[in-house]
């Protein structure tokens, strides 16, 4: 700095602010090249933490290159110009301001990268699952922003402690006025540490008309996305309230099915019941370490009933279907193969002949 204030002396101060500017370009150019060949070796070793040091401080440090050399070259301008604009302490305080903000700005870009990449399989041998993954995010982001202010009024000479004093004053006030924002607050506080369901679960209630896709989970609404494709925003003291079903987590799914032969078929029911059992044993998608029955259940108004009870493997609605179907063919094969069939509902009408009117008077 005095080597290049010695130059402004001898050569003018214009010329000492081209070399400024000149340089910082220079700076920038070069810190740019070289985090674009750090970015190639990191990518090779895959460190979550690496990368995002690396993607972080990216731009903020392109921007404070630029902030330091122009503040540079205000000052050699304010010490060659009377102006109030180029004043030396408003150029001190606008550059600690400007590198507080570069500071939040790179934590808030290296929590949004850990945020983004915690939950991946190539950076984490056991992922983060996404919903407590932003829930921390959130936490860390509001954190940071209001560190950051609080020190950017320092800088700008405002009292820390005054401020907090009102801020606790004040407090009381907004709880009072703001319950149900708070409310929705413990609320979402309670899921992110409960963790009832996280974003990609099917949820449902059976106490509301709440059934979908989680897609967000916020500090005041959680998003759903209903089967018909419409979003559905619920507050979060809503399910302190309401009892929710998960059945993303459910581990297998039932096939549970009443099925009906004649009456006629009912010397078969047990060959049948039999195959069928060893056809669902032998079913390679239908988890026999689960509950497996299949009985003759009940007699029924116009059939023999028995009933299958038993689990798939699978817990993807769309497979259970498909193998739903495949099971109740094959029922439907084995109950052909006994020579039986599948009963419907029928009545017989027993009609009971009326009497000869004509010969009965006859024999009289």
């Amino acid at each position: 700095m005095e080597q290049i204030q010695s130059y402004v002396v001898q050569h003018g101060w214009e010329v000492g602010v081209f070399i400024v500017v000149f340089a910082t370009a220079v700076v920038r150019f070069v810190v740019r090249r070289l985090f674009d060949r750090l970015a190639v070796k990191l990518e090779q070793t895959r460190n979550l933490y690496d990368d995002a040091v690396l993607d972080a401080a990216r731009r903020p440090l392109g921007v404070g290159i630029w902030v330091l050399g122009i503040s540079i070259a205000a000052q050699i301008i304010a010490a060659n110009n009377e102006s109030e604009i180029f004043q030396a302490e408003y150029i001190q305080q606008v550059r600690e301001v400007a590198v507080v903000w570069l500071l939040i700005w790179f934590a808030l870009r290296f929590i949004r990268f850990v945020e983004g990449h915690v939950v991946e399989q190539g950076y984490r041998d056991q992922p983060i699952d996404t919903t407590t993954a932003k829930a921390v995010g959130k936490l860390l982001r509001a954190s940071v922003l209001i560190t950051g202010v609080l020190l950017v009024l320092q800088a700008f000479g405002f009292s820390i402690s005054g401020v907090l004093a009102f801020g606790g004053i004040g407090g009381i006030a907004v709880g009072f006025a703001a319950r149900d924002l708070l409310a929705n607050f413990f609320g979402a506080l309670m899921i992110f540490l409960d963790r009832p369901f996280s974003v990609g679960d099917w949820v449902r209630s059976p106490d509301r008309e709440i059934e979908g896709t989680v897609e967000e989970i916020g500090w005041r609404l959680t998003r759903i996305r209903t089967f018909d494709k419409r979003p559905l925003y619920i507050p979060n003291s809503v399910f302190a309230s309401i009892s929710v079903e998960n059945p993303s987590r459910m581990q297998n799914r039932r096939i549970y099915e009443t099925v009906g032969i004649r009456y006629d078929d009912i010397g078969v029911m047990e060959p049948i019941v039999n195959d069928v059992a060893a056809m669902l044993e032998e079913h390679e998608a239908i988890d026999t370490r689960q509950t497996l029955m299949v009985n003759f259940v009940s007699f029924g108004p116009s059939s023999v009933d028995f009933f299958v009870y038993c689990f798939t493997k699978t817990t993807v609605w769309t497979e259970f279907h498909g193998i739903k179907q495949d099971v109740l063919l094959k029922i439907a094969q084995i109950i052909d193969g006994h020579g039986a069939e599948i009963a419907f509902p029928t009545q017989t009408l027993h009609v009971v002949p009326e009497p000869d009117v004509h010969a009965e008077s006859g024999r009289a």
